[in-house]
């Protein structure tokens, strides 16, 4: 990510577009307005079009607007997309799924920055930085046909392509605690910060929805708790080293993924019971789960409360002071 940003404020000041590459969530919309807020096109408006949402016959008058009476119901006139960037930014996402009659209109427009509304004879010229994402391999794309060579050429002047989290895993605790302190603001709740246990477990699975699944799972624990931050979405999937850490032989994904659930929730009943001065009732209402269910937890989990901890102590000093005399 280090290398994406230093490549990111090299060309940042230019005006050549940028094709963002990388699987669905791993934040490129993100890293387009990044490049956005540093480019000299700042003050201008970032204008988002996602090619894959809007329908194909909707998504030309989305992007160079219409006069009216251009069609059945255009009553008034409405500049596009495209016109509303005007000394801004034009951000592409899903760039691949691009109509191809779409992509032959666009093309003439970066060719020489001129395009007309439908219903319109006349052209108009604007000034506009233009940036493209997709999380489909565009070249493939293009030897298949579907997307236009020319066209490709034009937007893949320079590319910034964005790894996997799996391939970052060193980030996870830096982006969960930024989550979590946004969130708690966005939902006006108050997390604690995370155990190292429960880092630790983040960074051992796979997160096929990359950033946008951790962003959710941090949402669940910021909203409910530890509990529903394991959820059944999350895949469990651990790294080979872990699992070698964890026994000299083969061990199942079942029943890694047990083990680690409730490691995870072993460290956070002892965190609530110590930060509740071992009060058991305290402790379950804070963890939103029944009475029953927290004495359940602790025995099963191995914890002793320190009423019995002292209480043990005395009978085995006792005991000792007995064999003494």
């Amino acid at each position: 990510m280090i290398e994406v940003r230093n490549q990111g404020q090299r060309i940042g000041r230019t005006n050549i577009p940028v094709l963002i590459t990388g699987e669905g969530g791993t934040g490129k919309e993100v890293l387009a307005r990044w490049l956005h807020a540093h480019s000299e096109f700042a003050a201008g408006e970032f204008v988002k079009v996602n090619c894959a949402a809007i329908p194909g016959a909707l998504l030309e008058s989305e992007l160079f607007g219409y006069e009216r009476g251009a069609f059945t119901g255009a009553n008034f006139s409405k500049p596009g997309r495209v016109e509303l960037a005007h000394q801004g930014t034009l951000f592409l996402d899903e760039i691949a799924d691009l109509d191809l009659h779409l992509q032959s209109k666009l093309l003439h427009f970066l060719q020489d920055g001129t395009f007309s509304r439908i219903g319109d004879q006349n052209e108009r010229k604007i000034d506009v930085r233009l940036l493209c994402a997709t999380n489909k391999d565009l070249q493939a794309e293009t030897d298949a046909g579907r997307f236009r060579q020319d066209l490709f050429y034009r937007i893949h002047v320079f590319r910034l392509n964005l790894p996997l989290l799996r391939h970052r895993r060193e980030d996870i605790p830096a982006l969960a605690e930024y989550f979590r302190q946004h969130l708690q603001s966005q939902f006006g709740k108050v997390a604690q910060p995370f155990p190292l246990e429960i880092l630790d477990y983040l960074q051992s699975l796979s997160w096929p929805g990359n950033i946008r699944e951790l962003s959710n799972a941090v949402a669940r624990y910021v909203l409910i708790g530890p509990e529903a931050m394991i959820g059944p979405e999350i895949h469990t999937r651990k790294r080979p080293s872990f699992a070698a850490k964890q026994s000299g032989t083969q061990v199942t994904l079942k029943r890694m993924a047990k083990d680690a659930v409730k490691e995870v929730e072993r460290s956070v009943i002892l965190e609530a019971l110590r930060a509740n001065q071992w009060n058991r009732r305290k402790t379950a209402l804070e963890l939103k789960i029944s009475y029953r269910a927290l004495i359940y937890k602790i025995q099963d989990a191995g914890l002793v409360s320190r009423r019995t901890a002292v209480r043990n102590s005395s009978v085995r000093g006792g005991r000792a002071e007995h064999a003494a005399d």
